[in-house]
């Protein structure tokens, strides 16, 4: 599945801690507290439970939303937006 996960963190630590689980996971970062990507079922309950384990439930927010890949599709990017190429479906590798 197509995956944002938004978030709102007032500790610097755990904020940080969060942007690396979700550049682990695979996501790409759209703004500085949003990433975008794709994530199978156990990769988005694993970034949950990991994420839960990190935030303080009384004053941070956390989204996970799924998306369609039509849904991405039909986004409309305003500005200095992301490439809709780079959150696909498809298994990409790199060979050196």
């Amino acid at each position: 599945m197509i995956a944002w996960v938004m978030y709102d963190i007032e500790i610097d630590k755990s904020r940080t801690k969060v942007a690396k689980l979700c550049k682990q996971a695979g996501l790409y970062r759209v703004q500085f507290s949003v990433f975008l990507g794709t994530l199978d079922a156990n990769q988005k309950d694993t970034l949950q439970l990991q994420i839960e384990n990190l935030i303080d439930e009384e004053t941070d927010s956390v989204y996970i939303f799924p998306m369609s890949k039509s849904e991405l599709q039909a986004t409309v990017l305003l500005g200095k937006a992301f490439d809709k190429k780079l959150v696909t479906d498809e298994v990409k590798a790199l060979f050196l």
